[in-house]
């Protein structure tokens, strides 16, 4: 393995590569710009060629290999303090490196197609593959001190990512609302980088776990919260997860890449990585798993209520980065990093099947207009669409079975992955905090079949039933005839992904399963891969009871879809929608409104931050400050042209100073 780490500087640097050739010829050449194809194939292997790497590297790494570390420079050198740009490679590692460009690589290749009449064409790939160089030194980076560089810069191309049509005010508001939000985490994680290296004296991740028995349970506790809160800003969880929703505003591309395989994985793997640390304390470990069975149901729910068919697919993300938090939480990092790596599959076939919608939607629009029909509507409201399965039949399929796969339907990726979490979630009950785990179970499990009911509530109402366009607006009669599929390079990636969802979760098939049939009980690939990398919660169920569980959760999630199909089949959306807001009342139009933790953040922090800022701040700067500053420009003033009578060019006047100067030395030097 050694003869190989070479290879790992430029998986990093390859990317890296891609931004500077893309952004500096952008910036210096205008018909460099018009090479579009150029542009997205450079970026495109910028991203698959560090991908091959790592699928190289792969094949020459075992689960029972050893960690390497390669150190490129000594990057910072202050007192005893030393840290190196360095990188280590292990089982943890190459799996989120070959997930961020492998499903990167294919989120690019679609993007050729989806921005390709965007003016900004060359400037939108140099920042994916910024994005992508800053979080591979985020995934493979040795010490906190570089993962923190990675940390900061994923958090930077969100911002200019998601506002990346600036000149449209709401999607600037919601790259600033990221980039903020995501500030708050990152303060505590800083804190969280200072407390480590004042126990351990390093920050590399050898050393900090290593030294897990320095700390005592106090420290491991406030330290593994502020790491967590840092975590639920890049993640995406209850109090910070408010400003995922809103990135929907950035180009398709972005928030597939945003929110299938790259940064919000972030506070999962960080929190992963550190596994030895947080199974410390079983405490910080009940916070994480509370925290993320209340974000599961709490964007689940939210989602019920959305007709934005990406704002969908945005709670849907909190709601199963929850679930990652859940299983973190019950000691289940395996299960956390399985369902890591087939939420990336569904998630992203789903985010770009929805960009193919839209794609659709508007080129609807732009025909119309050439019509002489100056139609507007809303491309992302599907309340606009229904029926689209005739015109978009690629689109369709592959968005069913991504469906089938997040609902939790075997043999697909998701049902693996979230049996295993509601199963390790169970078996935390059977422990500390035994009780409080079950309701948690509990609550997982309501938040899959809620899963399974909205996610196919979006499906049939966006593809089945008839167009709806012309019914809304009486001018879209006919619009259908220009409804058609998208090019290649877009259905391609899709059919890539679908296939990916459906054979994703075998690599997590669980022990119990095959035991029960041929006494093996050693075939999960993905614990034995992880195994030296991460620190699970021992399982102590029977199979029976684990049967039991799995044939549980398939039931959740079937009633969830026959419930979705009896409302929603046909032309049912809104209809249905007001008889379930009917039947639940004010519960529903909580749900609508999405809590009003956006109101309630703006009312108890946004605006007396703001008065406080304008009635005490302001002030003290204009008076203060400004009045300091302007008090010492006075003081100068006056002494200028207090000198300024002093000095008057007259060889006589200074002579007279001359004379009186002299006098004056010598009655000092005769009356001391």
């Amino acid at each position: 393995m050694d003869a190989y780490v070479h290879l790992v500087p430029w998986i990093v640097l390859i990317p890296l590569a891609g931004f500077l050739f893309n952004g500096l010829l952008g910036l210096a050449s205008g018909a460099f710009r018009e090479q579009k194809n150029l542009i997205g194939g450079v970026a495109t292997l910028a991203v698959f060629i560090p991908f091959l790497l790592a699928l190289w590297l792969f094949f020459m790494m075992s689960g029972d290999s050893e960690a390497v570390t390669v150190s490129l420079f000594t990057w910072i050198e202050a007192g005893d303090f030393t840290t190196d740009i360095g990188y280590r490679l292990d089982q943890l590692s190459l799996l989120m490196t070959l997930v961020v460009t492998g499903v990167g690589a294919l989120i690019h290749l679609y993007a050729i197609g989806y921005m390709s009449g965007d003016e900004g064409f060359w400037k939108f790939f140099a920042f994916m593959n910024l994005f992508i160089f800053a979080m591979l030194n985020l995934v493979l980076a040795d010490n906190m001190l570089l993962l923190f560089l990675g940390w900061e810069g994923v958090g930077l191309c969100s911002y200019l990512l998601i506002g990346f049509w600036y000149s449209d005010m709401a999607k600037s508001d919601a790259a600033k609302k990221a980039f903020l939000y995501n500030r708050v985490g990152d303060f505590a994680f800083l804190i969280a980088m200072f407390l480590i290296f004042q126990t351990v004296g390093s920050l590399r991740f050898e050393d900090i776990l290593a030294g897990t028995a320095l700390f005592t349970t106090d420290q491991v506790f406030l330290i593994g919260a502020l790491i967590l809160i840092g975590a639920t800003g890049k993640s995406a969880q209850i109090p910070l997860f408010v400003w995922l929703p809103d990135a929907m505003a950035g180009p398709t591309p972005v928030s597939a890449l945003i929110h299938a395989a790259t940064m919000v994985t972030s506070g999962i793997y960080v929190i992963s990585r550190l596994s030895p640390f947080f199974m410390q304390s079983p405490e910080l470990m009940l916070l994480v798993a509370v925290i993320g069975a209340f974000t599961a149901i709490i964007a689940a729910t939210i989602a019920l209520t959305k007709y934005d068919i990406k704002a969908v697919l945005a709670y849907s993300t909190v709601s199963q980065l929850g679930f990652m938090f859940l299983a973190l939480g019950s000691g289940a990092y395996v299960a956390a990093m399985f369902h890591v790596v087939t939420h990336a599959f569904f998630k992203a076939c789903l985010f770009l099947g929805s960009g193919s919608v839209i794609h659709a939607m508007h080129h609807v629009e732009h025909k119309l207009h050439d019509e002489g029909k100056h139609v507007h509507f809303d491309p992302q409201d599907m309340r606009n669409m229904g029926g689209l399965r005739k015109y978009l039949p690629d689109t369709y399929k592959t968005f069913l079975i991504a469906t089938i796969a997040i609902a939790g339907i075997p043999p697909l990726a998701g049902f693996f992955s979230k049996d295993e979490i509601l199963v390790m979630t169970f078996n935390a009950g059977m422990g500390t905090y035994g009780a409080v785990y079950i309701g948690l179970w509990a609550i997982a499990l309501i938040t899959a079949f809620m899963t399974a009911f909205y996610m196919f509530r979006l499906t049939l109402g966006t593809f089945h039933g008839e167009f709806r366009l012309p019914q809304k607006v009486a001018e879209a009669k006919g619009a259908e005839k220009h409804l058609h599929e998208s090019p290649f390079t877009m259905t391609s990636v899709l059919w890539v992904l679908a296939g990916l969802s459906i054979v994703g979760g075998f690599i997590g098939i669980p022990n119990f399963v095959v035991a029960t049939f041929t006494g093996t009980a050693d075939v999960n690939l993905l614990s034995n891969w992880l195994d030296k990398t991460t620190m699970d919660a021992e399982l102590t169920l029977s199979k029976l009871v684990e049967w039991f569980l799995l044939f549980g959760s398939v039931l959740v999630a079937a009633f969830g879809i026959i419930f979705a199909y009896r409302l929603y089949e046909g032309d049912q959306l809104e209809a249905s929608d007001a008889r379930i807001s009917e039947r639940l009342g004010a519960l529903y139009q909580v749900w609508t409104e999405k809590y009003r933790i956006d109101e309630i953040y703006e009312g108890g922090i946004v605006r007396p931050t703001v008065r406080f800022s304008d009635r005490i701040l302001s002030v003290f700067d204009m008076k203060g400050i400004d009045g300091f500053v302007n008090l010492v420009a006075a003081i100068v003033r006056f002494a200028g042209g207090v000198a300024r009578y002093f000095q008057t060019g007259l060889i006589q006047s200074y002579a007279y100073g001359i004379v009186l100067g002299v006098i004056l030395v010598i009655f000092m030097l005769l009356f001391r």
